[in-house]
């Protein structure tokens, strides 16, 4: 045998090992009322922490609103859940989803058609908005007050490229990996303001003083879970039926403080 058909053998059979890879990494199990799943008996959620008050960990555990609606849908079905933290690209790309890591994504995240070019949504769950997030007693009213200041924001996010395509022109934008990461430059002093959802402020700014939520700004931004694309309609039909339910209205009250709209 050549060293050719040597090397072509054996690039023919590292292919075969990494197809019979992804497929084992892709196999699902299915519900009797058709929902797919990759982990028998096991609704696996994808998310990117920390996001309080939507994903967060507590006493060792995931929780937060986003997981409450998931667990509704997951008890509708005698699922139990499981939470996979992974970073924010590889679920606003599709990847987490398409590779078989869970079978929902969930992260306060805002349907867009670059999202949903790669992944199915659900109904729109949470209304957002975008907002400003300073010191205590700084006085920001807009991106304009902010013009040769330094503005936090989280990468990959709605509100990083709200700011990005609002602020002035020599402020400087400061990315971050997670949520937590950019609230801290702001209550550290490290950026002047941050911008994120709205949700996500408010809830920091009322247990951290010394910070506060300034302007607000109207995006359109709505909140969905995503599934696979093409590949999860039961589970679809599973999760909206979560968030038309009166469990939704008592988990939203219960993170909130207010009754869903």
């Amino acid at each position: 045998m050549t060293l050719r058909a040597i090397t072509s053998g054996i690039g023919l059979a590292a292919a075969a090992l990494v197809l019979a890879s992804c497929a084992s990494d892709t196999e699902t199990t299915t519900t009797d009322s058709g929902v797919e799943l990759v982990k028998d008996g096991t609704l696996t959620i994808c998310t990117h922490l920390p996001y309080e008050p939507f994903e967060f960990t507590e006493g060792g555990e995931v929780v937060g609103f986003d997981v409450d609606v998931l667990k509704i849908a997951a008890d509708a079905e005698g699922l139990d859940t499981e939470v996979i933290d992974t970073s924010w690209e590889t679920i606003t790309s599709g990847e987490a989803l398409n590779t078989g890591q869970c079978d929902v994504a969930a992260g306060a995240m805002s349907i867009t058609e670059e999202r949903e070019a790669v992944m199915d949504f659900t109904d729109s769950y949470f209304e957002a908005k975008q907002a400003l997030l300073m010191k205590a007693g700084a006085g920001y009213e807009s991106l304009d007050d902010l013009a040769g200041k330094k503005i936090a924001v989280q990468d990959a996010t709605t509100g990083a490229d709200y700011t990005r395509e609002n602020a002035p022109e020599d402020a400087e934008i400061i990315s971050f990996e997670d949520s937590a990461l950019m609230q801290q430059a702001v209550k550290t002093g490290r950026a002047d303001a941050g911008v994120n959802d709205n949700g996500l402020l408010n809830y920091f700014a009322s247990q951290n003083d010394d910070v506060e939520v300034g302007a607000e700004f109207e995006t359109g931004d709505v909140y969905g879970f995503s599934v696979k694309k093409d590949g999860n309609d039961a589970l679809l039909d599973v999760i909206n039926d979560a968030i038309a339910s009166d469990e939704y209205d008592a988990a939203y009250e219960k993170w909130f403080g207010t009754s869903a709209e």
